[in-house]
């Protein structure tokens, strides 16, 4: 699973004979980080719940590799988890796996942009008359790339939050009504409370799960090429 969550274009490095591109790329340093510090916090924090640090250990990486690579399998009930465990699990299920991979969810590679951007403007208010730019994977970012992936941030969440609204006309709880459109627009698969990993989504109005189909589709297709479909011009001759 957390192979199949790197990026394909570094498989191409490898097979050319060009390993040393692998250990460049900074999505893939950043990925195994994400994954080593959320297996490492979440073994800490549900170790008393299992037997030994080693059985903790393997529901935990199985647990993040699954969720972070979007293949949506469990092999434990993290329902009954520490919050602590759980809200980890959450976040891994916005970040997602690596560009380019089978992998859905947001990519490190927006994550990775969303945060150097933050700080470059942090610096440019400490300096305001110095040049500072958006690198990644050794290039510099144009501002019309930035422009593209911080619509891609705005439009992602104001589809989360409609569906959030629409779908809490089931009356569920938040736990529920939350995890539910954030598993479907990210492709998870299981999410938490009544969708958690011992339950399902039978038990929502068909509205809701009409909504929950247009989430998965948008996660899938990357949000764009399925808000084009409602656009008059697209179908223009």
């Amino acid at each position: 699973m957390i192979l199949f969550g790197i990026n394909f274009n570094l498989y191409y490095f490898v097979v050319i004979g060009k390993v040393s591109q692998l250990f460049r790329s900074e999505e893939l340093r950043c990925y195994l980080a994400i994954i080593a510090s959320a297996a490492i916090m979440i073994t800490i924090n549900i170790a008393h719940l299992y037997s030994s640090i080693f059985e903790a250990f393997r529901y935990a990486i199985f647990m993040v590799g699954s969720i972070i690579t979007t293949t949506g399998f469990v092999t434990a009930d993290y329902g009954e988890w520490p919050m602590f465990s759980q809200i980890i699990l959450i976040l891994l299920m916005f970040i997602g796996a690596c560009a380019g991979s089978t992998g859905g969810g947001m990519k490190v590679s927006r994550i990775m942009i969303y945060a150097k951007t933050c700080f470059s403007e942090f610096k440019r208010m400490i300096h305001p008359h110095s040049v500072v730019s958006v690198e990644f994977e050794g290039s510099h970012i144009s501002d019309s790339s930035l422009r593209n992936v911080f619509v891609y941030l705005a439009v992602y969440f104001f589809i989360l939050f409609i569906s959030i609204l629409l779908i809490s006309l089931n009356n569920f709880d938040f736990a529920t009504t939350f995890s539910s459109v954030v598993t479907c627009m990210n492709n998870i698969g299981p999410g938490l409370s009544i969708c958690g990993p011992v339950g399902n989504f039978s038990t929502f109005s068909d509205f809701s799960k009409l909504v929950l189909c247009f989430d998965m589709l948008a996660g899938r297709l990357e949000l764009f090429p399925l808000l084009m479909l409602f656009s008059r011009n697209l179908w223009k001759k």
